[in-house]
C-alpha cells in the first residue's frame, strides 16, 4: 500500500485561470463598447430604456479632446436635440423618413452630418492639416500628373458649376483632399472633396456625380477661406454623400 497524497495538477490550474481571464474580458468589452450611443432610447418614443444591467453597463469615463475640444464624458443621457426636417412615411414602428425640406441641407439620410469640433485638424508642428496650395506652397503636383486649376466643374446634369480656384492638400500625409470650386454664378467659393470628383485630364474638366451643378450653390461655406475645421469637413462631405440619394427625384425612388 502506498500513500499518494495531494499534488497540484498545474494543467488544470492553467485553464481555469484562462477561463475566468476569458470572461473578464468579455465582461470588460461589452461594458466598454456601450459608451457612445448609449443608454438606448426606445424608438418613436426617446424613452431611455437599460443598457443591460450593471455587469454590461459602462461607468461614465471622462475623454480630454485634442486640439482644444474640450472634455466628453461617456455614456451619458445627453441626446442630440436638433429637429429632424423628415416625417414618417407611416405610423407602423421603423417606417422610412421623407425629407420635408432641402435633405442635403436639412442634413437628412445620407447627408447626416455630426456635431464635430469646430477647430481645423493640425500636423505634428501645429500648422492646419488641410491647406490651399496658395498657402502651402512647399507642396506641388507631380509632374505628369493633371493640374485641375482652371479646369471646369460639371455637375451629374452635365451643366457646368465653377471652375477650379485652387487645389487643398494635406499637409500630413502629402496629398490632394479637396478642390476649391469658384462658382459661376458668384459668391463665395465652396469645397469640393476629391474623392467625389473625377479629373478628366483628356477632356480638362472635373466631373461630379454627386449634385447637378445649381446644387453647389448650397454646399455649406467656410467661415474662414484659408482653412477648414472638423466640423465643415463633416459639413461637407455629408452634402455631397447624400447627393447620391436626393440630388434628383429619380434616385430617391426604387429601381425596380
Amino acid at each position: 500500500m502506498t500513500n499518494a497524497g495531494w499534488g497540484v495538477d498545474f494543467a488544470v490550474v492553467a485553464i481555469y485561470l484562462f477561463w475566468g481571464f476569458f470572461i473578464a474580458l468579455v465582461l470588460y468589452l461589452r461594458r466598454e463598447d456601450r459608451r457612445e450611443g448609449y443608454p438606448l432610447e426606445e424608438d418613436d418614443r426617446a424613452r431611455l430604456v437599460a443598457a443591460g444591467g450593471f455587469l454590461f453597463t459602462a461607468s461614465p469615463k471622462t475623454f480630454r479632446l485634442p486640439l482644444g475640444g474640450g472634455k466628453v464624458s461617456v455614456p451619458n443621457k445627453e441626446r442630440d436635440t436638433r429637429p429632424i426636417a423628415a416625417r414618417r412615411m407611416s405610423v407602423v414602428t421603423g417606417s422610412p423618413m421623407t425629407p420635408t425640406g432641402n435633405p442635403l441641407v436639412d442634413g437628412v439620410g445620407p447627408a447626416a452630418y455630426a456635431e464635430r469640433s469646430r477647430v481645423p485638424d493640425q500636423t505634428m508642428h501645429g500648422q492646419p492639416r488641410m491647406a490651399p496650395m496658395r498657402i502651402a506652397t512647399d507642396i506641388s503636383i507631380a509632374k505628369g500628373d493633371p493640374d485641375p486649376r482652371g479646369m471646369p466643374v460639371v455637375g451629374t446634369d452635365g451643366e457646368v458649376a465653377g471652375t477650379v480656384a485652387d487645389v487643398w492638400v494635406d499637409r500630413g500625409e502629402v496629398f490632394i483632399r479637396y478642390l476649391e470650386v469658384k462658382l459661376a454664378s458668384g459668391g463665395a467659393n465652396v469645397m469640393l472633396p476629391i474623392t467625389m470628383a473625377l479629373v478628366d485630364k483628356r477632356r480638362r474638366r472635373v466631373k461630379v456625380d454627386a449634385i447637378t451643378a445649381a446644387q453647389f450653390a448650397d454646399v455649406p461655406r467656410l467661415e474662414n477661406p484659408d482653412q477648414i475645421t472638423f466640423y465643415e469637413e463633416e459639413r461637407v462631405a455629408s452634402y455631397y454623400g447624400g447627393g447620391f440619394l436626393y440630388a434628383t427625384p429619380e434616385r430617391a425612388e426604387p429601381l425596380i
